[in-house]
């Protein structure tokens, strides 16, 4: 093999900001209901996944439905972005599907072009559900954070989208370009 290589034994960091949304929600049996609660990742995901080269850095910043999700919301996700961002590291936002695309807008709008690739990533049906994306969403999430350049992406269902310029169809349960 000639030419550049990447160090493939080299520890890396990814920076995870979670915001709840669907790939977050919980069923209690005593309430009858699914809903976000708190953030469940490290146990309900991240604890199924071989990751000897990598280093998860989790926050909590929301435990929200997208829905509900606001502008103060939004300005609260882009500074920990902006904050986050500052240590180099490549960040995951897990949001949920509903307003992801609006965030994701807004945050390019408010923060420009960041130093690190910044991928938003959700879910259409929660984890631990059958026939959840969740844990195809995330792991290609975390595998592109190893390959793109600094920008906003969403990454969902096998696909790379950059940001501005993305929306979710409805009517085929997944994101495309507009």
């Amino acid at each position: 093999m000639s030419g550049t290589h990447l160090n493939c034994n080299a520890k890396t960091v990814v920076r995870v900001l979670t915001t709840g949304g669907t790939i977050e929600k919980s069923y209690s049996e005593t309430e009858g209901t699914l809903k976000n609660r708190a953030s469940i990742i490290r146990e309900g995901l991240i604890s199924n996944l071989r990751l000897p080269y990598t280093q998860l850095e989790l926050e909590s910043l929301l435990n929200k439905d997208s829905l509900d999700i606001d502008d103060d919301d939004r300005k609260l996700i882009a500074a920990a972005i902006d904050r986050t961002a500052v240590q180099g590291d490549p960040i995951i936002v897990l949001h949920g599907t509903d307003t992801m695309a609006l965030t994701a807008d807004y945050c390019f709008r408010q923060l420009g072009q960041p130093t690190v690739a910044v991928i938003f990533t959700g879910a259409m049906r929660p984890m631990g559900f059958i026939g959840s994306d969740a844990q195809q969403n995330f792991t290609e999430a975390l595998f592109a954070t190893q390959l793109l350049t600094p920008g906003f992406y969403i990454s969902f269902h096998s696909r790379l989208f950059q940001v501005p310029g993305v929306r979710k169809n409805l009517q085929a349960g997944t994101f495309e370009m507009v």
